[in-house]
């Protein structure tokens, strides 16, 4: 069953699902705006990669053993989001009796987008991306490799989804979409830029420049530190123009305290 939303607003935009009877749709703690009141609310540790999205019967198959089993799964997705720094809970909404309305929204002045999965290629995104989604489409922390990881810094830790189904996810700014196909078959983008891609685009780290004069050049004062990402391949990939990194510090600026300096990204306080 397809689920039936639409994306309202310009600078801050956010999704109104109207779910048809028994039809339910999960959303990260804090990405909730609104609900009809024939739609139920309930908050649950465990995401529907663990049991479907629904919750053990007493009386299932596997007794004991199997909600030993369903325990250990929870505990696990528990302790992946903590080391991503997500939401530790999921709040999922079923409308009863009739159609309901649901309304959802991100947490950054920006766009959102609703990717639409057939079950034959997963889509990554950010860290923080994800806002809503259907409960035929799973959610999972994908860790990026070590180098990767270590040298991509936002790059570290990807938003998985897998399944069926509609998936909302937000981001800062106005997005554009490409395909490295398009390009010669790789494009190098800001770490801070990327929002999601398909499976099947490769997504790595390289250093600005070399370790030449005009390398160091780039890295002090270009405000790019010494890193981009890389996206290779050929698929969809959702880039957005403002990074978080950027308007932290614009804020810290406005404020009267530029905590970025003169010399761009190296040097850079910013802790986020």
């Amino acid at each position: 069953m397809t689920l039936q939303q639409e994306i309202v607003g310009n600078a801050m935009q956010m999704a109104v699902v109207n779910l048809q009877p028994g039809q339910t749709v999960y959303c990260e703690a804090g990405k909730f705006l609104f609900k009809t009141t024939n739609v139920t609310m309930e908050t649950r540790l465990s995401g529907p990669s663990g049991n479907g999205g629904q919750q053990a019967q007493g009386g299932g198959s596997g007794g004991m053993g199997g909600l030993l089993r369903q325990a250990m799964g929870t505990a696990m997705q528990v302790g992946q989001r903590m080391l991503a720094g997500e939401s530790l809970a999921f709040q999922y909404f079923t409308s009863q009796g009739g159609q309901g309305t649901v309304g959802f929204a991100g947490v950054l002045p920006g766009e959102m987008r609703a990717l639409e999965l057939d079950g034959t290629r997963a889509w990554f995104a950010e860290k923080d991306a994800f806002v809503a989604a259907e409960s035929t489409v799973d959610f999972g922390i994908a860790f990026a490799g070590g180098r990767t990881g270590m040298s991509g810094g936002e790059g570290f830790i990807l938003e998985k989804f897998t399944g069926y189904g509609t998936v909302i996810i937000a981001g800062a700014g106005n997005f554009i979409d490409l395909n490295p196909a398009d390009f010669g078959g790789r494009i190098e983008v800001d770490t801070g830029c990327v929002v999601a891609f398909e499976e099947g685009i490769q997504h790595g780290v390289q250093r600005v420049g070399g370790l030449n004069r005009q390398g160091i050049m780039n890295a002090v004062f270009g405000g790019e530190g010494l890193s981009l990402a890389t996206l290779e391949g050929n698929g969809r990939v959702i880039l957005q123009s403002l990074t978080i990194e950027s308007l932290a510090n614009a804020l810290k600026k406005a404020q009267g305290g530029d905590k970025q300096g003169p010399t761009g990204g190296l040097f850079s306080t910013h802790a986020g």
